[in-house]
Parts: C-alpha cells; structure tokens; sequence
C-alpha cells in the first residue's frame, strides 16, 4: 500500500461581492469564526477541531459557483459534515438560510443551502 501524498484540506475558497458582509453571514448564520480580513478576502475556521479554513474572496465580476452537468447528481463543490443533519437544517431554517429539503436514504443524507451570494454549499451526513 502507498503512503498517501496528503493529508487533508487547508483552504476552501468561495467566490463573494463583499468579504466584509460575507464573513458576518458565515458567523451569524454558519458559527464560523473569523480569523483575519482584509480588502480581498476573509479568511475563516469552520470550528475549533478543523484544520479547513474558508477563504472568502471578492471577485471583481462574481457569479455564483456553478458545477458542470452531470449524471452523478451532484450541484454544488463544497459538503460540509454536520453533527446532527436534521438539527442543522432546523437551525439554518430557523435563520432564514434558503435551504433545500433533506435526501438520501439511511446511509446519505443531504441538503443544499445558499450563501448570501447564491453560491450554493452543502451538508452531509
């Protein structure tokens, strides 16, 4: 068996108009914990026990992400892992988050949520 060349994931990197508005959503409404900002970019902890951070970048000409066709279902690039899937879909709700309905089967389960700049993210258990 090879070693593998990695060991996990440093950054995620999200397209937005506004760093400054983004970073306060992503805390409001996602628990993120701002760790610097700056005219470009606002760098972000998901929680204290990830080593991921989200890199919220303005773009000059943004569009929301969009992920090519295809057949294997998948709309979005980034999933995040929740502790209680239906208890966060509550909470995002109860936040006013647009959120779709919760699917899968017993196994896999997710849902799709919106940013305030229509990017759309993940959740999955």
């Amino acid at each position: 068996m090879t070693k593998p060349l990695l060991k996990g994931m440093e950054g995620v990197f999200i397209p937005v108009k506004n760093p400054t508005l983004s970073s306060k959503w992503y805390e409001d409404k996602l628990g993120f914990k701002l760790l610097y900002i700056e005219e470009e970019a606002a760098v972000m902890k998901i929680s204290e026990g990830s080593q991921t951070v989200v890199c919220l970048v303005k773009c000059i000409d943004h569009r929301p992400m969009k992920f090519p066709e295809n057949h294997f279902g998948v709309g979005k690039y980034y999933n995040f892992i929740p502790d209680n899937i239906e208890e966060t879909h509550r909470m995002l709700m109860k936040k006013g988050v647009e959120a779709g309905p919760i699917e899968g089967d017993g196994n896999t389960r997710f849902f799709t949520f919106y940013d305030p700049d229509g990017n759309p993210l993940g959740v999955c258990q």
